[in-house]
């Protein structure tokens, strides 16, 4: 058993779908399933139950995780305890980001980057995407963590991840139980959205905006469980990121997917330049939030203005 494998263990138990746990590991899917066959075929067991819905742990799989998390969290620990004895890195680090982004886990990627350069001065505030570019744009920012493509002008953005957008509807709405919505669908029911600050705000009123479709906004909000609780009490419906459909508080809210033309919601991270430890904590996006490299997706990381591929 090598740490890759237990990488790959982590994150399908986590996931429970072979195509998630593949892009947060930086693998192709088939790459994946093939690594985790073969430690099936070492251990003679296996470790998942497969099916067209789910990936579940078997009992073996349960019984390794834990040495799999303590031999990642060991294999993290010693190159952060590397890094802190060969580099001095001092200064401040002023980072923003944009609530629940889902791709990128940015308290632990603080942590991590703390535990390395403990001598830099971290300051770290929330905000919607809209704002926060502005902020990096003045110089205010080293760098912040956005799901907008909009108004970046010559800041460098890298692309981490990207997810379709869904609608949320309360289970006793006319539209729960199926599959899909059309944008006819839309207005007839009242909205709970983010402040315009937010990168799927003007997202999904451009979208709305484009075919013709009136949206009546009844809440906005800025934060995400806000936005659950409103759904859940049955005040409206929400056009979310994917991922904001996992959470628990949405357990019980009915997921349309959009209508196929619908965009996609994109988060990057966008960077100021002339900051000297902002770079270090970029290159803590090659590892994932546990230590692992190839938390993002490689082959979907794209660069503009002064960044390169």
């Amino acid at each position: 058993m090598d740490l890759r494998q237990m990488q790959y263990v982590v994150a399908l138990a986590d996931e429970r779908q072979f195509t998630r746990a593949a892009a947060l590991s930086g693998v192709s899917q088939s790459g994946l399933s093939a690594a985790i066959r073969t430690l099936e075929d070492e251990l003679g067991t296996a470790l998942f139950e497969r099916s067209p819905r789910s990936v579940q742990p078997t009992d073996a799989g349960q019984a390794l995780l834990p040495f799999a998390r303590s031999m990642i969290a060991q294999a993290t620990a010693a190159r952060d305890a590397v890094v802190q004895a060969t580099h001095r890195l001092s200064g401040t680090l002023r980072v923003g980001s944009e609530q629940c982004l889902g791709v990128v886990d940015v308290s632990t990627l603080l942590e991590r980057f703390h535990r390395r350069f403990p001598q830099v001065e971290v300051h770290f505030e929330q905000a919607g995407s809209h704002d926060l570019v502005g902020r990096v744009r003045d110089g205010e920012l080293d760098l912040a963590f956005v799901a907008t493509t909009e108004h970046l002008g010559v800041l460098a953005a890298t692309e981490l991840g990207r997810e379709p957008l869904v609608l949320l509807v309360p289970p006793d709405h006319p539209l729960a139980g199926r599959a899909a919505v059309d944008w006819s669908d839309l207005p007839a029911s009242p909205f709970i959205d983010f402040v315009a600050s937010w990168g799927v705000r003007p997202l999904t009123d451009a979208a709305c905006a484009a075919r013709g479709v009136h949206r009546r906004v009844r809440f906005s909000v800025g934060d995400v469980h806000a936005l659950l609780d409103l759904v859940n009490r049955g005040l409206g419906t929400a056009i979310v990121p994917r991922h904001v459909a996992a959470k628990p508080e949405a357990a019980r809210l009915s997921v349309l997917a959009m209508p196929a033309d619908a965009p996609q919601w994109v988060v990057s991270v966008v960077t100021s330049a002339g900051s000297s430890p902002a770079p270090h904590l970029l290159e803590l996006l090659e590892l994932d939030p546990a230590g692992q490299p190839g938390s993002v997706e490689t082959a979907n990381v794209r660069r503009n203005g002064n960044g390169v591929p």
